[in-house]
């Protein structure tokens, strides 16, 4: 039987590879989407704009992380937010705003255990608001992505 020894390295990169991607994994959490569009919104709008978002919760660290983009709107967009509790078809107020004045966007919040418990029950929804829609221009509810 002949035996081969294992480099140092090679035994260093053994323990430390499953060390590095451990936490990335773990750091993933739960993530969400939400397809938004005028026909979402409450009451639904004209609007032929379009938009996505998506969002990863971490619940170890209760921090939201979310990237969106969006085109095709009346106009620059003036506010957008996070919405809750409301199931799809009602309205609610604002739970965490976020500045999306440019698309794509980007941005994270730490929830509070109220918004954590409505985001995984899938009462939260996200809005883009703009002069000729004040109260949303385009809407979407934010569900699990499977």
């Amino acid at each position: 039987m002949t035996r081969r020894a294992i480099s140092p390295l090679a035994a260093l990169l053994a323990f430390a590879i499953p060390l590095v991607a451990a936490p990335a994994f773990a750091a993933a959490g739960a993530a969400y989407r939400a397809a938004l569009s005028g026909g979402s919104e409450v009451p639904a709008t004209p609007s032929t704009g379009t938009g996505a978002v998506s969002a990863t919760y971490d619940p170890a660290t209760k921090r939201l992380s979310w990237t969106g983009t969006y085109s095709g709107l009346t106009g620059p967009v003036t506010a957008a937010h996070f919405h809750g509790p409301a199931k799809a078809g009602e309205n609610a107020g604002v739970l965490v705003p976020v500045t999306a004045t440019t698309s794509p966007f980007s941005g994270e919040a730490t929830l509070d255990d109220a918004k954590a418990a409505d985001l995984e029950a899938g009462k939260l929804y996200f809005n883009l608001h703009t002069a000729a829609n004040p109260k949303g221009e385009i809407r979407g509810q934010v569900e699990p992505a499977h």
